[in-house]
């Protein structure tokens, strides 16, 4: 459906280009300031329903829209490249598009996408509770594109549907608490979110942080099966499938539940259930910083030779991918997390893998389908600070403009617009 609707557009841009007497480029390739806040300007022309086009591996994957004097000046207030140009000049560059020998397309945006991020509410009203950042936010807020925070009471009493795109915050949906116990069980912080989470799952009336944390997966799955779009980084794309494999398996320690695991959990997981991995095996010691084999554990690549590479898609026959990895190199900085990299032995086949490290046999960025959405998982923490450690400081995007790593995460900020959904009100 999604293939079909955007095929369609792009039988139909040549007639549906409106008479302005000129257009605005965003170009997105070396030639631009700052990519990383071009995508706010794009966000913020379709929140003024204007129309929109992303012109697929042309210049980097380019923006364009009419030109006014407000947008140019908005252009110019966030430092973002652009270029004016005729209509006759946009029309040509259509067409060249179109070539049938070209890996191009034009794609027409037709909505904002109203966004949730996935985050303690302790996290949203500033109470640092939890030592670390979350990269989806921190790009977001630079890039002055709008978000809501919801948490599980929120996705529990039915408010997903109320938006396009949803972000699972850097979560441990096992109910395992990130297994942060060897090193910072005794710490405060740890102790108070682990209070505050058993009494949430207390209020919403179920006897286990772990069974919250399931409801709330499998709600997710069915907001995402309803045609949702779900993305998620480092230890929400594991814990999320595992959690979705384990379920009614008593997975988590003593130290996490109060009472023991089952002993023999692995013989009884349900890998159908699953979104991205298979025939994973779960790390039973609750002190190990690891929650499965999912994880590519053997990793030998130096810091310094740590890169991963993006697949190019055919921009008119899988629009949907070619969409998710649109950047100015095809060549990404690698990045460390609780869940850096997906081993892929682990993958399941109907699994689309956009950036993998070939050497390492690993995959960094995963996409796939369910229903009538889609979910995109992206392994590491923060795309420029190669480790990042509990309660170290945030990245400073200001020194990151064109980071191609963020831009991955853009990406799929925009690419919910590119179908017009039907929102609840």
């Amino acid at each position: 459906m999604m293939k079909r609707a955007l095929l369609i557009f792009t039988l139909t841009i040549a007639t549906t280009v409106s008479a302005f007497s000129a257009y605005m480029l965003i170009p997105m390739d070396l030639d631009q300031r700052n990519h990383l806040k071009a995508y706010g300007i794009a966000y913020w022309i379709l929140e003024q329903d204007i129309e929109t086009w992303w012109l697929l591996n042309y210049r980097g994957g380019s923006f364009v829209f009419e030109h006014t004097k407000e947008f140019e000046k908005e252009c110019l207030t966030r430092d973002v490249s652009f270029e004016i140009m005729p209509t006759a000049r946009f029309n040509a560059i259509l067409a060249e598009i179109s070539d049938p020998e070209l890996n191009q397309d034009a794609i027409k945006l037709e909505a904002a996408p109203k966004i949730a991020v996935y985050t303690p509410d302790f996290n949203a009203r500033g109470e640092r509770v939890q030592p670390w950042d979350d990269a989806v936010t921190m790009v977001l807020t630079y890039a002055e594109i709008p978000y809501e925070t919801i948490y599980d009471r929120d996705v529990l009493n039915d408010k997903l549907p109320l938006y396009d795109w949803l972000h699972l915050h850097h979560e441990d949906f096992t109910g395992q608490y990130g297994r942060f116990y060897r090193n910072f069980g005794m710490q405060p912080w740890y102790k108070e979110n682990q209070r505050r989470m058993e009494n949430l799952a207390t209020e919403l009336g179920f006897e286990k942080v772990s069974q919250m944390k399931l409801a709330v997966v499998k709600r997710v799955k069915e907001y995402v099966g309803g045609g949702g779009f779900m993305f998620a980084m480092c230890s929400a794309t594991d814990t999320y499938d595992i959690a979705l494999a384990a379920e009614g398996i008593d997975i988590c320690a003593e130290v996490y539940d109060g009472d023991p695991a089952d002993p023999n959990p692995q013989e009884k997981l349900d890998f159908t259930q699953t979104f991205a991995f298979k025939d994973f095996r779960l790390i039973q010691n609750p002190l190990e910083y690891e929650f499965s084999t999912i994880d590519h554990r053997m990793r030998r690549v130096p810091p310094e030779q740590d890169y991963f590479t993006l697949f190019d898609f055919s921009a008119k026959w899988d629009p949907v991918p070619t969409m998710l990895t649109q950047n100015h190199t095809r060549t990404v900085k690698g990045f460390m997390g609780q869940t850096t990299a997906f081993d892929k032995d682990y993958i399941k086949s109907d699994v689309l893998i956009l950036g993998e490290n070939k050497p390492e046999q690993e995959a960094r960025y995963i996409h796939g389908g369910y229903g009538e959405g889609t979910w995109t998982f992206y392994g590491g923490h923060d795309p420029e600070d190669y480790r990042h450690y509990v309660n170290d400081p945030e990245t400073d995007l200001n020194l990151h403009p064109n980071s191609p790593g963020y831009r991955l995460i853009l990406n799929n900020v925009l690419f919910p617009a590119a179908k017009k959904k039907k929102r609840k009100t």
